[in-house]
């Protein structure tokens, strides 16, 4: 008997388990469903809009706003933006993230970590966890971002980099986050942010020549870099924000199938030692029977 309380406390516990992660599940999918509406609306907007930037770098090579977020120089101070979440059951969502920051600070930047000058931005509470635990330069933390994500606050962020690069803090700005592909898929991106690197492709320069500007290039590439920047980073941490709803909706689908298996396992053995049990009362009573008789 006391085989069969253990088995239905276990699938008691199982049960609410189950419970939590379905309820998980499904508010995943409803933010992950309002989320992606803004990371598709947005990324094509984005995207050719730093079309635009790189076809304006290549052809103003004497442009002092592009020789600012341009300048292509040995990174010997580097400063690596990590875009984790706040919170975790999103499977390996925050944990690749961390490995690749680990590879980065090996096999890139190795020589910069000796000497002290390899400097770290945490967006997202997992990512700030993991750099204190190391003990590495953190420049600054914004654990809240998330909380209220919009364009105006993640580019308070981005101008801080920018300005950051423009007083030759940082040689090289790099941002490591998760891009949304789908619902099960994230794929994890590590790319140059600043310097702001030229088309070396001379069929896309051609084809970014062919734009026509008004009042002209150097009038508007004052501001339309460090909007292409502020944007291009706004898109970094939207992309981390929707992938990580979708990392935790699989988690939790992927949880939930475990919990209903094991309730199916647990009700299994529960009814083998049920049956068990009761064989043995009987054979108890007809040996009692038997050895009264005698």
């Amino acid at each position: 008997m006391a085989n069969l309380k253990s088995i239905r406390t276990k699938i008691s516990s199982t049960k609410s388990t189950r419970q939590i992660t379905s309820a998980m599940k499904m508010v995943s999918a409803a933010k992950l469903r309002k989320a992606q509406d803004r990371i598709v609306r947005f990324r094509p907007y984005a995207e050719k809009l730093h079309e635009i930037l790189v076809g304006l770098t290549s052809s103003l090579t004497d442009s002092d706003e592009e020789s600012v977020y341009g300048r292509m120089s040995s990174p010997d101070k580097v400063l690596i933006v990590m875009i984790t979440s706040n919170r975790g059951l999103c499977g390996g969502f925050n944990a690749n993230v961390i490995r690749e920051t680990k590879r980065q600070v090996n096999e890139v930047y190795f020589d910069q970590y000796g000497k002290g000058n390899l400097w770290f931005m945490p967006v997202g509470k997992k990512g700030y966890d993991f750099l204190r635990r190391q003990k590495v330069n953190i420049l600054e933390e914004h654990n809240n971002i998330f909380n209220h994500l919009t364009f105006e606050n993640v580019s308070v962020i981005a101008m801080r980099i920018m300005e950051a690069f423009v007083e030759k803090k940082f040689d090289k700005v790099v941002i490591i986050y998760n891009q949304f592909r789908n619902a099960a898929l994230q794929k994890l991106t590590c790319e140059n942010y600043l310097p702001v690197e030229p088309v070396t492709d001379q069929k896309a320069v051609a084809q970014n020549v062919d734009y026509i500007y008004e009042p002209g290039k150097e009038e508007i590439v004052k501001d339309l870099i460090p909007k292409s920047l502020k944007l291009q980073f706004y898109k970094a941490v939207l992309d981390s924000f929707v992938a990580e709803h979708g990392a935790r909706m699989t988690a939790m689908h992927k949880a939930t199938d475990n919990a209903t298996q094991l309730i199916r396992d647990y009700t299994l053995q529960y009814n083998k030692a049920r049956q068990s049990a009761i064989t043995n009362q009987i054979l108890e009573v007809v040996s009692g029977a038997e050895a009264l008789k005698g």
